[in-house]
């Protein structure tokens, strides 16, 4: 028995194998594009899936397609919905820039899956013809630019929103926990007024609030599709109420509100809507690299850095030096944000390499916008449980504020900028603490000196007394 069939595209014949329930167009693409091991995500085939079960149900209710048809066509998508059939799609991410390729392959697959389910032969392109039925009423031009936008919107809602949202209650429980420790703080890495440990923790649980904020709303813009544009954006060949009724399938599908775009021609012309989406994904990227590195630096040493935080010990961390624990998990969220914003990059050109009706890097925007969301999603995952939610406090913070020379600050309203200055540089140059040198350098007594220089009251303003220059 041959391990492969003949079939025939507009071009002519080609060998497909037996096994396979693609067809000539994707074999033709497999030949064209052995570039890279780079292949669509299961979540992008997914949506693409969704799309034809809707586009069959919608022709189906305007009378275009028959019942049986409708039937088979939707049975083949539900499995490939299901993930029984991603074996089938094969094709490289760098091929032709409109993912034409793409959309014939799962135009075949659910043809030849239809085919199958109604005992006909394979790869006949009867009764269930992969362009004339799968793909009646849309083009690869509106199809792909709106399984891009169907499934980021599911990776969002589904991973990366509920890993965000655990990271960020995670964020403010060490707020809370830590609340009563008093640190140095930091600028330009040099000494300034106390801090709490917790209120540098509430300020990383607000990064990644607004983080998540900013990428929900990219949801909604994102819910705005191209379906009904066909070629142009003109929608020539598919009934005038193919789109809406398309848009009302997909909403009770994925449960999420999905309109036709009021713009067929920006919405086909451009990818602006995703590049917008991965810019919050930047940013959130930038947002991880910070509270990581803060927390590496935090956690230095352990005798000869900060080290006013403890992180959970996960593995050795060195080849050659026993005992050393290196800060792993931060260092992998640093890794995954540098990968995140070298995708948004590649998004950004990707985003402008178009001309006139359509652009011609829709597989790569793709790969690498569902790419940051799923790394986002699982390194948020990781470094909540396997460092932020085992984070301590250490003794190391508090026993360094007195020593710090910021804490002067306070005493500015009492005796002015410059003899604080005086007493600062002088306590540096000697060795001596604020309150040493002020108590040689002022008339106040200790106890007055505790209650100025009380850096817990410096953390707080409004709790602090209310002085004022005589």
């Amino acid at each position: 028995m041959n391990d492969y069939r003949i079939e025939n595209d507009s071009m002519g014949e080609l060998k497909v194998p037996t096994s396979s329930y693609y067809g000539a167009q994707t074999m033709r693409a497999i030949q064209n594009f052995p570039i890279s091991d780079l292949k669509f995500q299961n979540s992008f085939i997914k949506a693409l899936a969704q799309i034809k079960l809707s586009a069959a149900e919608a022709n189906f209710k305007l009378t275009l397609i028959n019942e049986q048809s409708k039937n088979v066509i939707v049975s083949a998508c539900q499995d490939i919905i299901a993930g029984k059939m991603n074996d089938q799609f094969v094709l490289d991410i760098f091929q032709t820039g409109s993912g034409t390729s793409t959309n014939m392959n799962i135009n075949e697959v659910i043809s030849n899956k239809a085919i199958e389910i109604l005992g006909g032969e394979i790869g006949s392109k009867k009764p269930i013809h992969p362009n004339d039925h799968v793909n009646m009423g849309q083009s690869s031009n509106d199809v792909i630019p709106s399984a891009i936008h169907l499934s980021a919107i599911s990776s969002i809602n589904e991973k990366l929103l509920p890993s965000l949202k655990k990271l960020n209650n995670s964020l403010l429980k060490k707020s809370e926990e830590f609340m009563d420790v008093v640190k140095t703080g930091r600028t330009h890495l040099q000494d300034a007024t106390p801090i709490r440990l917790g209120q540098e923790f509430l300020g990383y649980a607000g990064q990644i609030e607004r983080s998540a904020q900013r990428i929900s709303d990219s949801v909604s813009q994102l819910s705005e599709i191209a379906i009904g544009g066909t070629a142009v954006g003109t929608g020539v060949n598919t009934h005038p109420q193919f789109a809406k009724k398309v848009c009302e399938i997909l909403t009770k599908l994925i449960k999420v509100k999905i309109t036709e775009t009021d713009n067929h021609f920006q919405a086909q012309s451009t990818l602006d809507t995703a590049v917008a989406c991965s810019g919050s994904l930047k940013s959130l990227a930038i947002a991880l690299m910070k509270i990581s590195n803060d927390i590496r630096w935090l956690s230095s040493g352990p005798r000869s850095g900060f080290n006013e935080i403890e992180i959970p010990a996960v593995q050795p961390g060195s080849s050659i030096m026993p005992g050393k624990i290196n800060p792993v998990i931060p260092e992998s969220v640093c890794q995954v944000s540098a990968q995140i914003i070298g995708n948004d990059t590649t998004i950004s050109i990707a985003g402008q390499s178009g001309n006139f009706e359509i652009n011609v890097m829709m597989p790569v925007v793709a790969y690498n916008l569902l790419q940051s969301i799923e790394l986002a999603s699982t390194s948020c995952e990781n470094f909540t449980t396997q460092c932020i939610d085992g984070i301590k406090a250490t003794q190391k913070g508090p026993q360094m504020v007195t020593n710090g020379l910021a804490i002067v600050t306070t005493l500015v309203p009492h005796i002015g900028y410059d003899k604080s200055a005086h007493i600062a540089k002088l306590a540096q140059l000697k060795n001596l603490t604020i309150k040493e040198i002020a108590l040689q350098e002022t008339n106040f007594s200790s106890d007055e000196l505790d209650n100025i220089l009380n850096p817990e009251s410096m953390t707080d303003p409004e709790s602090a007394p209310n002085v004022s220059l005589g």
